[in-house]
């Protein structure tokens, strides 16, 4: 495996393994990799020639009081891991090389954006889909691998990549879990003992509600009262949104059916996690 931080590198690699007829996967993330992220990769080396991960806290998608500074990271750890899951290059690019003195050009995705985690991180979307949209042209992937426990991200990559006829298939994959349910964040690690017991409170919501939809509740008003009251028994837990959405448009639904997810944001003490699942989907 190669560890390159050089842009023009990664593109005149990448250029050539096209031009070989090689396929090329790439899995995109911010580092601190868990097992979330190395099942992408190995997806992705069963799904291409050519595998690149890449690792970079991008900081146009942190707001001015987010954890861009404190977000965990460890490139020899996340390099080793990358390696056994089959990666071929690992990217790291430094901000300075991704955003030079002078930069003036985003990558803004209507409507999608305005809701969820839009609401309460303005202009959170518009640095993912800068970012993405320069990885994408940097490395030229025919593929491009995402975990859905991002839903909104997922969906947002998906209508850019439609919208500006990137050739890319964007793929996402399914969230992946702690033994005991929570859903993989590089973000956990910030949890206490005490708080990482109250974040268990999101996936038994999800639970809960996907009991209630398939005993016949349809009414995304009472199955959101039912999620806000399991995690408001948590003393450090504050609500962000809860909210069940069309999985395509991310619009609020009044009545769920087989296409609607419910989506969650939490607080737990300085903690933002989210977490999701499609209603009828086990969790």
């Amino acid at each position: 495996m190669e560890i390159i931080n050089d842009i023009e590198v990664v593109q005149s690699r990448c250029v050539e393994a096209r031009q070989g007829g090689k396929r090329i996967v790439l899995v995109p993330t911010m580092g601190y990799l868990h097992e979330g992220h190395l099942s992408l990769m190995r997806e992705g080396r069963k799904r291409g020639d050519l595998l690149v991960a890449s690792i970079f806290v991008n900081p146009t998608q942190f707001g001015p009081n987010e954890d861009f500074t404190s977000y965990p990271r460890d490139l020899k750890r996340d390099a080793e891991l990358a390696r056994e899951a089959g990666v071929d290059i690992l990217f790291h690019p430094s901000p300075e090389s991704m955003y030079p003195n002078g930069y003036k050009t985003y990558v803004n995705v209507e409507g999608l954006t305005k809701t969820l985690c839009g609401e309460s991180r303005p202009g959170h979307f518009r640095g993912v889909t800068t970012v993405v949209c320069k990885l994408f042209n940097i490395v030229q992937p025919h593929l491009a691998l995402f975990g859905r426990k991002d839903f909104q991200q997922l969906t947002v990559l998906r209508r850019m990549v439609t919208d500006l006829n990137m050739p890319i298939e964007v793929v996402g994959m399914p969230t992946v879990r702690e033994r005991d349910g929570l859903a993989m964040s590089s973000r956990n690690v910030f949890l206490s003992a005490i708080e990482r017991k109250q974040a268990l409170a999101l996936v038994d919501a999800l639970r809960q509600a996907r009991t209630a939809a398939t005993h016949g509740e349809k009414h995304s008003r009472r199955l959101i009262g039912l999620v806000r009251e399991r995690i408001g028994r948590e003393p450090d837990a504050q609500v962000d949104y809860v909210k069940i959405c069309d999985g395509d448009t991310l619009e609020n639904v009044d009545r769920v059916d087989e296409n609607s997810v419910l989506l969650l944001a939490v607080r737990i003490g300085k903690t933002r996690l989210i977490d999701n699942n499609y209603l009828f989907e086990e969790v």
